[in-house]
């Protein structure tokens, strides 16, 4: 039997049951409680009657057992008792003197005799009520003394209503009750029809012990995912979240807390507002995810929104290596390129006799002529990971027919404490700067070809960094949204979650360490013909980050170059104001 036939059922035989009880109880002290108030009537009236100074005062002219029935007949109190009964729809009203002689009767033929039943209480003064049985049937009676003026008891009054009207009036009780509880029965039968249809509906059409091992199975399967699953229902409210997503999204709320009070990032919080099915990639503290939405409906019914969470952060770490990677590769082919090309160039020198020439090309390819190292300067970078990083990402500017260069203020020795976070802040700075001096013509030059300097000072354990570019600059009019989540000019098509994370996580590792990224100069287009575009200037600060080594100071200090603050506008990057 289905659960919902169950609830109606007990719901059904418990209305029935308390009714049978209430209403049996009501209906079993109806009888006592209708003739109490017929007795209640009856001694009013037999009261009323005993208090009329004409009742008093005739009842006491006719004391005795001798009474003269001829005057009774047609008396006052015959009279008067049979109005008070044609009034009050008694059965009688008996009116008898002190010696319990009718002085009135309804039936003629009693007056003058003594009462059917027992009078001698009342006439003792008291109140007499009763059933009992007497020359008209049993009755409901109430009797009530006559006294005089002096006090005196000189007689009564007895008035009855029959009893036949009293379970006349009992069954109608009875009957009307009966039809209020079946009433009542039938509402109650109504209530638990519908409820038993809501429930259907509230448990999609389930069983317990079906809605049990859904539970479990949910459980054990959210549990166990590799992803995030976050679900809210239709208002809001947080109904599901999984451990991983609440290591992913970093969500310490219970379930039943409004999504709006999760603190989630405002990319993240957008995607689990409006469905998304295309992933997006959202950085979470030092995290990238990539989130997606749908919506959930059933029978019609919006019951809410369910959000994935996948971790790049990872795959991010390992385009960030293969991305190093490349960029060796690339430097490495471009040398050896290079090399090759030099050799031939001697052999052919040598060949012919020209030892001059050869000597004068290798004094060339060793830095002592026009055509000297890759990255001019490169000597001044002292700290090894950003020698080679530098020097790998000048060739990889060359492939991309890019000059890259460093600031003439530009100095560092000591050693990274932090590599990753510097070279992860460097080179999204600078991959930025390439793709975007990449891009344009520079005048006079040829198509795709362009600048970008890299300025790079130590400070004490800080590391203030300077990138800028020839490129067309930051085409949004608030520059800082260039670190939006998800901002960027390129075609993300072929990249998972799109493009637009390199600066927002720049910034967000500069902030963790407390330093910050921010846009210096937003750039635009040339003032004239004979200038170069300008391009956008970028400023990281990143403190804690080297430590210097012995013998520092043989290089002089960071203050006998200055500061980024001191730069005037022709020594900042790429010329650039």
């Amino acid at each position: 039997m289905r659960l919902r036939t169950q609830v109606l059922l007990l719901q059904l035989a418990v209305i029935a049951v308390s009714l049978v009880v209430g209403f049996g109880l009501v209906i079993a002290g109806a009888d006592d409680r209708v003739q109490d108030e017929y007795a209640q009537r009856a001694l009013a009236i037999a009261q009323s009657v005993a208090a009329d100074a004409e009742v008093r005062s005739e009842v006491a002219a006719h004391p005795g057992a001798q009474v003269d029935v001829a005057d009774l007949l047609d008396g006052p109190l015959q009279r008067h008792a049979a109005a008070v009964r044609a009034r009050t729809g008694a059965l009688f009203v008996v009116i008898g003197n002190d010696r319990g002689i009718r002085l009135a009767h309804p039936e003629a033929s009693k007056l003058g005799k003594t009462v059917s039943t027992d009078s001698s209480k009342v006439l003792s003064g008291s109140d007499d009520v009763n059933t009992d049985w007497g020359t008209l049937g049993e009755s409901v009676r109430a009797k009530v003394p006559v006294l005089s003026a002096d006090g005196r008891v000189v007689g009564f009054i007895s008035v009855g209503v029959s009893t036949e009207r009293v379970g006349s009036e009992t069954r109608s009780d009875i009957l009307a009750t009966s039809l209020l509880a079946l009433a009542a029965l039938g509402i109650g039968a109504v209530g638990s029809v519908l409820l038993a249809r809501r429930w259907r509906r509230l448990t999609l059409g389930l069983e317990p012990d079906e809605l049990a091992g859904l539970v479990r199975e949910q459980g054990a399967v959210l549990h166990s995912l590799a992803d995030g699953v976050l679900a809210v229902d239709a208002d809001g409210i947080v109904r599901v979240v999984n451990d991983r997503a609440r290591g992913l999204l970093d969500i310490d709320a219970p379930v039943g807390t409004p999504a709006a009070e999760l603190g989630l990032t405002p990319r993240v919080a957008a995607v689990l507002a409006t469905p998304t099915d295309e992933p997006l990639a959202a950085s979470v503290g030092e995290r990238v995810v990539l989130v997606s939405s749908h919506r959930v409906r059933a029978d019609g019914r919006d019951l809410g929104i369910v959000l994935s969470v996948i971790d790049r952060t990872d795959v991010e770490a390992l385009s960030r290596e293969v991305d190093s990677i490349r960029s060796m590769s690339t430097a490495l082919r471009a040398q050896r390129h290079e090399t090759a090309n030099r050799m031939h160039v001697l052999a052919g020198l040598l060949r012919h006799g020209h030892a001059d020439e050869a000597l004068a090309y290798l004094d060339e390819v060793t830095g002592t002529g026009p055509g000297g190292p890759l990255l001019a300067g490169l000597d001044n970078v002292r700290e090894p990971h950003l020698h080679a990083f530098l020097d790998a990402k000048a060739a990889q500017a060359r492939e991309r027919r890019v000059t890259l260069r460093l600031g003439d203020q530009t100095w560092l020795q000591g050693v990274l404490t932090e590599p990753v976070v510097v070279t992860t802040v460097l080179g999204n700075l600078v991959d930025n700067a390439i793709d975007a001096a990449g891009s344009v013509d520079v005048v006079g030059s040829g198509a795709g070809t362009g600048t970008v300097e890299v300025e790079v000072i130590a400070d004490g354990d800080t590391i203030l960094v300077t990138v800028g570019d020839s490129g067309p600059g930051i085409a949004f009019d608030d520059p800082d949204d260039v670190f939006a989540e998800g901002a960027t000019t390129k075609s993300g098509a072929l990249v998972p979650g799109g493009r637009g994370m390199g600066l927002a996580l720049a910034r967000q590792i500069a902030r963790r360490i407390g330093g910050d990224v921010w846009v210096a100069d937003a750039g635009g287009t040339a003032h004239d013909d004979d200038e170069e575009p300008r391009g956008a200037v970028f400023v990281a600060r990143l403190p804690g980050v080297l430590a210097p080594t012995d013998g520092a100071e043989e290089f002089g200090s960071p203050d006998e170059f200055g500061s980024i603050d001191a730069l005037s506008d022709t020594d900042k990057p790429g010329g650039l104001p």
